[in-house]
């Protein structure tokens, strides 16, 4: 998988008189996270998308997909253009990387997970994923941080945003069928149909805030193109979902494997908090409490922005399984990304 990135990636670029090496790092972080990204988005794709030659692999999984359905009834086609964007990201930065004598993103040699066995995956990456669907703790706190009119994460980095599905943020719970067995009772199968709805924009805020912070360290202007072209595409993935999210029907499950319970609220509520209705980003403090509030993707301060993104997929269980080497590499990855500088390289 390249050893010689793992072991020093800034030495191979000075030597090619590409891109400076800050630059570089900043492209191959982001790429190696949507490789991350389209690794699960395919698997949400398998079971509940639409495959065909844009998206190819599995057969779909009809209680599934129709459990989706209940929440938004384009949910097929949504998952699939998610799906394909994500895969062209991963694509055109590495292909670009390339071009420019640098070494790309490379997980092939991480691809050890067994994700799921049910009806409709593609039974040819069965134990070759990437990413662990299955075992999630998702952080929904960004529901109210981008409803708050009064805290920026950036200025006010110890405020606790309420969650809207506070069972989701503890213990572990499966965004896609396990197994056939999982499919079998319905109300089971809403959750997790559920849980995938609010992973979605969890996953997807997550870039919304990323590239904009990595675009600031950088050096040269098609480097600072790049991110803030791909960026904003995250925003109108986050923008969907988020919307998508509300529709997500109230209920109560227990996971009859873990014993786990978990409970999505009604969010069609008057508090301003927590409203489904109110999906525009409310206008909150930016830079300065001195100046007026600003409607803004926050958070986007730059220091440690790679290593927060790294760590918060960790924190959501999306790499259990994972090995130390995965770590190590991706754990190198955001740190070369965090000591870009805009004008030093």
């Amino acid at each position: 998988m390249g050893v010689g990135l793992l072991t020093s990636p800034r030495t191979a670029e000075a030597i090619s008189g590409g891109l400076t090496p800050g630059d570089a790092a900043l492209l191959r972080f982001p790429a190696a996270l949507e490789i991350l990204e389209a690794d699960f988005w395919i698997q949400y794709n398998e079971l509940g998308g639409i495959q065909d030659d844009e998206v190819p692999g599995g057969s779909g999984n009809e209680a599934y997909t129709d459990a989706l359905e209940v929440i938004e009834d384009e949910m097929q086609d949504y998952i699939h253009d998610n799906t394909d964007d994500e895969i062209t990201h991963h694509t055109f930065l590495n292909a670009y990387l390339v071009s420019k004598g640098a070494a790309p993103a490379n997980l092939d040699a991480f691809r050890t997970l067994m994700g799921s066995t049910a009806m409709g995956v593609n039974p040819d990456l069965v134990g070759h994923r990437l990413t662990n669907l299955t075992q999630l703790t998702i952080d929904t706190s960004w529901w109210t941080r981008y409803r708050d009119d009064s805290h920026n994460p950036d200025l006010d980095p110890t405020h606790v945003f309420p969650q809207a599905v506070p069972t989701l943020g503890v213990n572990q719970h499966t965004a896609i069928p396990r197994n056939d067995a999982d499919t079998t009772d319905p109300n089971f199968l809403q959750a997790i149909a559920n849980t995938a709805a609010f992973h979605f924009p969890t996953i997807e805020q997550g870039g919304n805030s990323l590239y904009p912070s990595l675009a600031q360290r950088a050096t040269h202007t098609e480097v600072l193109r790049i991110l803030i072209s791909i960026g904003p595409t995250e925003t109108m993935h986050f923008q969907t979902w988020s919307d998508v999210a509300g529709n997500a029907p109230p209920l109560t499950a227990v996971d009859p494997v873990t014993g786990v319970s978990v409970t999505f609220p009604d969010l069609e509520v008057e508090d301003e908090l927590f409203d489904k209705a109110l999906i525009m980003p409310e206008p909150c403090p930016f830079l300065d409490r001195s100046l007026p509030i600003v409607s803004i993707i926050r958070p986007t301060k730059t220091e440690g922005a790679a290593m927060g993104a790294l760590t918060f997929l960790t924190n959501m269980g999306l790499f259990i399984g994972q090995s130390p080497a995965f770590f190590a590499y991706m754990t190198q990855l955001a740190r070369e990304a965090d000591k870009a500088r805009h004008g030093r390289g």
